[in-house]
């Protein structure tokens, strides 16, 4: 037995949902099959009892908590109890995972690049206030456009305006309801881009920390992120 073994560093991500959690299980399958390992799930919290997230949560294993938003007096009261939460589970990165709420400019100025969300539209296109759900699927379909897709990104104090992360495209059929597109790029775009993004602010966050070696210091990368 090696008592000199160190487990190797991680990010300690959290998952913010409000629905079924299905963003929330690519991600937790991403970690059981190894894609994504320089984070690690340790908490989700819901602002819904009912969510579904939460028993995904409780299979896989993992701590959650529950925020409920009408039981708070203000959007303040609110954040104040999600920061505590944060802040008492070591929270390295805030993944927000069909969160429906929008975080004030005061809560994502505390969290600078550390705040990801995925939007179900090829940002610029159908985002911001208002473009939640279906209704991103309904503005596609409305405006028929041939390629629609998901978009990763950091969280500042704009809606869908932080810096894009990565990007991939879906193709519109002729027959498309916004049920049908929905799932589509939630199929094709969202769970395959989600997990990658994840760990690969992860794998920056520890590289900026000094968490982890670098082992290619002479190779610079041009990709920001």
């Amino acid at each position: 037995m090696n008592n000199n073994y160190q487990e190797k560093p991680y990010v300690r991500v959290a998952v913010l949902v409000s629905g079924g959690g299905t963003n929330l299980q690519a991600l937790i399958d991403a970690e059981r099959e190894g894609a994504l390992h320089s984070g690690r799930i340790c908490l989700v919290i819901s602002d819904r009892n009912d969510a579904y997230a939460l028993e995904r949560a409780r299979i896989a294993g993992i701590e959650s908590a529950i925020v409920v938003w009408k039981d708070c007096p203000d959007a303040h009261t609110f954040e104040q109890r999600l920061h505590q939460l944060l802040e008492e589970n070591g929270i390295d990165l805030i993944v927000l995972a069909g969160f429906m709420r929008i975080l004030s400019p005061a809560f994502t100025s505390a969290y600078p690049r550390r705040i990801l969300n995925i939007h179900p539209s090829l940002i610029p296109a159908f985002c911001g206030k208002g473009y939640y759900g279906l209704k991103v699927h309904e503005a596609a379909l409305a405006r028929g456009v041939k390629l629609t897709g998901a978009t990763v990104h950091y969280v500042n104090e704009i809606p869908d305006g932080g810096e894009i992360i990565m990007q991939k495209a879906v193709a519109v059929r002729r027959n498309d309801t916004p049920e049908t597109l929905q799932q589509r790029v939630m199929r094709m775009a969202e769970w395959k881009i989600y997990p990658p993004s994840v760990e690969r602010v992860c794998l920056h966050i520890l590289q900026e920390t000094g968490g982890t070696d670098r082992t290619n210091e002479g190779e610079q990368s041009d990709e920001r992120i």
